[in-house]
């Protein structure tokens, strides 16, 4: 049974690197090859831009940071990146070895159209010709649940679509799914070099959240609060949220900070998401604890948090980790759900793809990174709360050339293994590897920040 209790948060092992870790150029190749292996056609089509680059820097480590991108892997290993007029002097940051060529069309609207070659012609220049298959990466892939023709690439500029089309004379095919399928997309199942990054953007991710919740007081503004993050040049995969409203007043938990002043008794939310990890807060700017509010809401919605990261092992289907979430909740006769499916893989991208789904055959495999991610839902107006941290699920090889290779990241994980069980009850299986500064870790009321929830007397 969840209580109340005082607990201090210690600082778990060394702390991470100043930069995050490094992924070798061997692996970026590597990881190419294996698309173009599977995806069985002549040649694949990797589609990038500003809010979906995700794909794109898993293969290659080159960001599209304001126009769109296209990466073409074709027949003898031929490669070939395709940018705007930014992107080339960002190409710098590719680890992959490839042809770099400047397509204007990708360029901002105003600038020169005419001055290189078509998409079209780039193309055909690059060796794709009439009758070749393609195969196109977008940023989602469409099911025979919605659509009569999911083959059909959905999630991609259209016109990129049309030109393919065009050189080849042959409808290109969606092969999205090799990268992101929940269960057996290439992106989604990681090495230990790509944790050891992700593990740093957790880290971050949750330093930053945590500084908001335990400085945030009365009479700030949102943005004052905010500010307490400490930006140190952190990418983002989801915009900063600071999020407050009086009782009575519904939170927008999405919204970006404003202006508005924190009072005593407010909701308020928290969260950050940089490239690898994501981690979010919601409690009460208040120090009296609600009996009510403990009882109907933060115990129930606690004893989740806890069935949830139990459940969790190499093996585990999706669809039980789902019933176990959503039968304990209703075990405990409150009316909260979760607002989404609770959990999810996270990468580049906040949510890549989950196999935590009703009914879900999906296991857990090692190499995921997994959000928790149980958004409580309906709450009272102005009332809030809210945990989600980063776990990896790691077999004992992974484990062990992570402990070999990234000794911070280990003994990190490894103590705050042994902090949940002797401090909050969560007992975790030996390959899940916690990654926050604090997972699970929940003040529901935020200005006596270490009574903390716990199923521990």
């Amino acid at each position: 049974m969840t209580t109340l209790r005082r607990v201090e948060l210690p600082a778990f092992g060394p702390g991470a690197p100043v930069d995050p870790p490094a992924i070798p150029e061997a692996e970026y190749s590597a990881r190419a090859d294996a698309l173009y292996g599977a995806a069985g056609v002549d040649w694949v089509a990797v589609y990038g831009d500003r809010e979906h680059n995700a794909n794109l820097l898993h293969l290659s480590n080159f960001d599209p940071r304001f126009e769109e991108a296209l990466l073409l892997l074709g027949p003898q290993g031929r490669r070939v990146l395709i940018v705007g007029i930014e992107g080339l002097g960002h190409i710098v940051e590719r680890r992959l070895e490839s042809e770099v060529v400047l397509a204007q069309s990708f360029g901002l609207m105003g600038q020169p159209r005419t001055d290189a070659a078509s998409l079209v012609a780039i193309l055909r220049a690059a060796g794709m010709k009439s009758g070749d298959r393609v195969g196109v990466v977008g940023w989602k892939y469409r099911i025979p649940a919605e659509t009569g023709r999911p083959q059909r690439p959905a999630f991609v500029a259209a016109g990129i679509v049309d030109d393919l089309e065009e050189v080849t004379g042959t409808a290109p095919v969606d092969v999205t799914a090799v990268l992101m399928d929940p269960a057996r997309g290439q992106r989604l199942v990681i090495s230990a070099a790509q944790a050891a990054q992700f593990a740093w953007a957790a880290d971050r991710a949750s330093q930053a959240v945590f500084r908001v919740m335990r400085g945030a007081e009365p009479g700030m503004s949102e943005r004052q609060a905010l500010g307490q993050m400490g930006f140190e040049g952190e990418v983002f995969s989801m915009h900063p949220i600071v999020a407050s409203a009086s009782r009575g007043t519904a939170i927008n938990g999405l919204r970006s900070a404003t202006g508005r002043v924190l009072h005593e008794g407010d909701g308020i939310s928290c969260g950050i998401g940089y490239w690898g990890s994501l981690c979010c807060r919601a409690g009460m700017l208040q120090q009296e604890v609600d009996a009510s509010f403990m009882t109907d809401i933060v115990g129930p919605y606690y004893e989740a948090q806890a069935a949830w990261y139990e459940a969790l092992g190499i093996g585990v289907a999706g669809g039980d980790i789902f019933d176990t979430v959503h039968r304990t909740l209703e075990a405990t006769g409150t009316v909260v759900r979760p607002a989404l499916n609770p959990g999810h893989l996270i990468s580049y991208d906040e949510w890549s793809n989950t196999p935590i789904r009703d009914g879900s055959r999906d296991v857990l495999v090692s190499g995921m990174m997994i959000q928790c991610d149980i958004i409580p839902t309906p709450l009272p107006a102005g009332m809030s709360l809210n945990c989600e941290d980063t776990v990896m699920i790691a077999d004992e090889a992974l484990r062990g050339q992570i402990a070999r290779e990234y000794p911070w990241m280990w003994k990190r994980a490894e103590e705050q293994r042994a902090f949940m069980q002797r401090e909050l009850g969560i007992v975790l299986a030996p390959e899940v590897l916690p990654l926050s500064c604090g997972n699970a870790y929940l003040p529901p009321f935020w200005m006596d920040d270490t009574l903390v929830c716990s199923r521990i007397a």
